[in-house]
């Protein structure tokens, strides 16, 4: 075993003790009923012990300077403990969108912050048809006069957008689709949560109504950023999808060990049988697959984008399939709300659709295939 393995064993092995420690299942249902929908008090511990948030920020930004790979790790303990927490909007989303920005200015601002756990961020995209194509964004940024920028338009499906203190929103001009950052106590801006299928994951319709924002980047830039952010966020996606896919099998496996009829366990029946290896293959090409995408993401391979356009179909497909196989082998219990298991479906589900759903993120491979 390399150094780099152990380091990774070790950064999983403290992840999941802490996980396992302030996310069980009593803790998740609290929250989904909460608001915020995350503990500030958890959310602490997240950034001064275990100094998450600035795992994959730069050194020069008050990061630790790390990678996709170390990223992946994490991501995939916190999508095995269903973790609510602003983390992915953050660090996944908003971190790297001002990364892929290339602008020095604002990273030097709101980076710092984020590392530290002191800021949350949210990345405003996609809008009621859910499409997270800037092509389609409708919402309009026009200069103010003063060098500054207004907002007019309404977003929706906006990760921890109720809570986040600072705004990255995708919006038009006369140039094409750009970046911009928005305070959360800005006048003209309105958030409401949105009741969606996994309230683990919290999601908000924001309204901007004159809202003054700064720009980020070039203007008409934003087309060309968010084809780096969703490269980046669909492999962390990716990366959740087989955390959660590997605990669902985890749970199917120990409920057939210990759950008996006509005086034996269940898993010694064929039929449950074959669908804990279904779910093993699934898991593991999952595992392989974002893993993968992760390690080319970490040395800027040319292969990068199909790998992570194959990452997130594989995923996806995979979560879905090991959520859906967990509650038949748990039988009538596994359909109670009661029950862990739907949680991981609904989990599954709106993970599988974040990003556009099956036939958006096939259309994707295709395009970064070159077909």
């Amino acid at each position: 075993m390399t150094a780099e393995e152990r380091e990774l064993l070790e950064l999983r092995a403290s992840v999941r003790e802490f996980m396992e420690a302030k996310s069980p299942e009593e803790a998740v249902r609290k929250l989904m009923e909460s608001e915020p929908r995350f503990d500030p008090a958890v959310w602490a511990q997240v950034a001064d012990q275990l100094r998450l948030p600035g795992l994959a920020i730069p050194e020069e930004y008050g990061g630790d300077g790390f990678g996709p790979v170390e990223l992946g790790v994490v991501l995939e303990e916190m999508g095995r403990a269903l973790l609510c927490a602003p983390f992915f909007a953050t660090v996944v989303l908003a971190a790297q969108a001002l990364l892929a920005s290339g602008d020095g200015e604002a990273c030097a601002r709101h980076l710092p912050g984020i590392a530290a756990g002191r800021t949350t961020a949210a990345l405003a995209v996609a809008e009621d048809n859910g499409s997270w194509d800037p092509a389609l964004v409708s919402t309009r940024a026009v200069p103010d006069g003063d060098g500054g920028w207004k907002l007019r338009g309404r977003k929706s499906f906006v990760i921890d957008g109720t809570t986040a203190d600072l705004i990255l929103v995708v919006a038009r001009t006369v140039a094409g689709p750009a970046l911009f950052t928005v305070d959360r106590e800005a006048t003209g801006l309105a958030a409401e949560p949105m009741e969606t299928l996994d309230a683990t994951r919290a999601m908000a319709r924001l309204t901007f109504d004159a809202v003054s924002a700064t720009l980020v980047g070039a203007d008409g830039a934003g087309g060309r950023i968010m084809v780096k952010v969703l490269d980046i966020a669909t492999v962390g996606l990716a990366a959740e999808q087989a955390g959660g896919a590997r605990r669902c099998l985890e749970t199917s496996a120990e409920y057939a060990r210990v759950r008996h009829q006509f005086g034996r366990p269940i898993g010694s029946f064929q039929a449950v049988k074959h669908k804990c290896a279904d779910m093993l293959v699934q898991v593991e090409l999952a595992e392989a697959a974002s893993r993968e995408a992760a390690r080319l993401a970490a040395e800027g391979a040319a292969g990068f984008p199909v790998a992570a356009a194959v990452a997130h179909a594989c995923c996806s497909r995979a979560y879905m399939f090991a959520a859906m196989e967990n509650i038949q082998v748990h039988g009538g219990i596994g359909f109670t709300w009661e029950h862990p298991a739907h949680l991981y479906f609904r989990r599954a589900k709106s993970s599988q659709l974040l990003f556009g759903g099956p036939a958006v993120y096939h259309e994707r491979l295709l395009d970064r295939l070159g077909i």
